[in-house]
This record gives structure tokens, sequence and C-alpha cells, in this order.
């Protein structure tokens, strides 16, 4: 079995949600996907679990934190682009969440934009060039 990861999220309105992350590049699984939970595959190894919060609450003891209140985490994606970051940033604000939480990096070899969901959750949508990485640092591929 390949690795994989599930990033289960809370989220307050699943319609809304489900959407944003189809606006995102998304693509809904039906098969796990009911009114208390959207399945949203990012790619063959991620997918985000957007699920109600009374339903989130069911599978953890500790209180539910509201991401527009807290940073609970932060989750980075990568992309094959500068224009794919642009375009996923520019898709998160016209679909209900926020672009730019904070200034774009632009390192030359890595370019980064940040942007929060309709809950709040914070993305980090990176692209970099190991290879000018590697080049700029000194280090062999």
């Amino acid at each position: 079995m390949p690795k994989m990861i599930f990033v289960n999220l809370p989220v307050e309105d699943l319609a809304a949600a489900t959407r944003f992350y189809e606006a995102i590049g998304c693509v809904k699984n039906e098969q796990f996907s009911d009114h208390r939970a959207s399945s949203m595959v990012w790619s063959d190894a991620i997918t985000f679990h957007l699920l109600t919060r009374d339903y989130f609450a069911t599978f953890t003891p500790k209180p539910v934190a509201d991401a527009r209140q807290s940073c609970e985490v932060l989750l980075a994606i990568t992309l094959d682009s500068r224009e794919a970051v642009d375009a996923i940033a520019e898709a998160a604000a016209t679909s209900g969440g926020k672009a730019d939480v904070r200034a774009p990096m632009d390192m030359g070899w890595m370019y980064n934009r940040a942007f929060e969901d309709t809950d709040g959750h914070i993305f980090e949508a990176v692209w970099a060039d190991m290879a000018a990485m590697n080049e700029q640092m000194g280090k062999a591929e």
C-alpha cells in the first residue's frame, strides 16, 4: 500500500467548503462523502476530509479549534509552477477564501503564497526549483 495522508478538517458549512476545495483543484470522492463529510482528493496520495464540526468532534476528546481564531496547523502543498501558485491563490480568493494572508515569498528558486479556506485553515502553496536551490546553496543534486 502506498503511503498516503488524509487531512481531516472541521468545517462550518460543508457545501461551501466542498465548493471551495473543488475550485482549488480537488475532486470529490462520492464513495466517502455524505451529509457529514466530503472526501476531497488532491492527488493519489493526499485527500482532504472535510467534516462538519459536530462530526469532527466525535473523533477527538479535545475541543475543536476554530481556525479563524487560532492556528492549528499550516498545510503546505506543492505545485508545478509559479503560475500554478498564483492560480490557486486567486481561486482561493474568488471561492470564499482569502489569498495572501501573509506577504508572498520569492527566493528565486522558491515561490510561495499563503491562502485560507472558507474556515480559516491556512495553506502554503509552494513551487520550488530544487536544482536551482542546490546550485545557489553550492550543493550537488
